[in-house]
């Protein structure tokens, strides 16, 4: 039998909490057990957070997180290529229903 509590190393540091939960989520959905250990005390603070992981999985969580791709569109870059007629094709081709401008 092994010591559960000796088998967790250090995988990530994370400057905001958000980016820690969120790539701790992506690393439970592939079935590894996370645990998280925000560096505030106070509840709220974003002062970061640690990502530790049991050893049989290290090196399966590594390979995920090496291949989160940080250097395409940020979500809000992904919405500025939806042109406003891709949105809503209605408004610049307004018609009444007898075919005239509106």
């Amino acid at each position: 039998m092994t010591d559960q509590v000796d088998n967790w190393h250090k995988l990530a540091r994370y400057d905001t909490n958000m980016q820690g939960e969120l790539h701790a989520n992506l690393l439970r959905n592939n079935g590894i057990t996370v645990s998280l250990q925000p560096l505030s005390a106070m509840p709220g603070m974003n002062s970061g957070i640690v990502l530790w992981i049991q050893d049989t999985d290290l090196a399966h969580a590594q390979r995920i997180l090496a291949n989160i791709d940080t250097d395409g569109a940020t979500p809000y870059e992904m919405f500025d290529e939806v042109s406003e007629a891709t949105l809503s094709p209605t408004l610049n081709s307004a018609k009444d229903n007898n075919g005239g401008e509106v």
